[in-house]
């Protein structure tokens, strides 16, 4: 762990980095580098992103506050899409796989360990099923309202990217979003919708989000303040 005035921060070599950059996330600062970049070059780069490294410390830091985040154990509490669910945390060590079902308001887990890695664990594994489901639902009606058929879907989690749109109509997006809000959803789905059409961010293809989310700035100003805190 390296630090620039007070800031700490992890250097991971990549073979696919073409250039330095810098992810801040709920994990901490970490710079991506080329895999020939010289290790003398990394300090340099981060004292002059400093600036821009603390303010997105000190956002997430209000977003937090203001969005407390989520309790791991037994009476505890998880969001979904608008809503707080109560989580009813069962331990049975006999047990092989973890199982979660809802009833109402109430998550009912039941796990083999004590302790938030396990339910962390079983947790992300139903989010990941339900995003399955609430995103095919919205991502269809979405196509079909634009008239755009898309390939294929997939349900990934991703540490800085919330969806994505190939060239070819195949769709991803993040399971975290099943944390934010519904209209934060929506949002990212009718995002990626316009990219089957309008593959880069031109003047057109902003015009036509306006045209299908008229409050779109709003919702992406929410994302980027509030992405962050969107964590189990």
């Amino acid at each position: 762990m390296c630090a620039v005035s007070s800031v700490p921060y992890s250097v991971r070599r990549s073979d696919r980095a073409r250039r330095a950059r810098i992810q801040v996330s709920a994990e901490g600062v970490e710079v991506v580098v080329p895999r020939r970049l010289p290790m003398s070059e990394v300090e340099p780069f981060v004292e002059d992103k400093r600036p821009w490294i603390e303010r997105t410390l000190r956002r997430m830091r209000e977003a937090e506050a203001e969005r407390p985040p989520p309790v791991l154990e037994d009476s505890g509490n998880v969001p979904f899409l608008g809503e707080t669910l109560t989580l009813a945390v069962r331990v049975e060590p006999a047990r092989s796989r973890p199982h979660v079902a809802r009833r109402g308001g109430t998550l009912h887990v039941k796990v083999a360990d004590r302790g938030p890695a396990a339910l962390r664990e079983a947790l992300e594994r139903w989010y990941r099923r339900q995003a399955g489901d609430e995103v095919a639902c919205r991502l269809d009606a979405a196509t079909a309202r634009a008239g755009t058929p898309y390939a294929s879907l997939q349900i990934r989690g991703q540490r800085t990217r919330w969806a994505s749109c190939s060239s070819t109509g195949s769709m991803s997006f993040n399971w975290r979003l099943l944390l934010a809000p519904p209209e934060i959803l929506d949002y990212v789905i009718e995002h990626e919708v316009v990219h089957l059409s309008v593959h880069d961010h031109s003047e057109g293809f902003w015009s036509e989000l306006k045209r299908r989310v008229p409050d779109y700035e709003a919702r992406e100003r929410w994302l980027k303040r509030n992405g962050q805190s969107l964590r189990l």
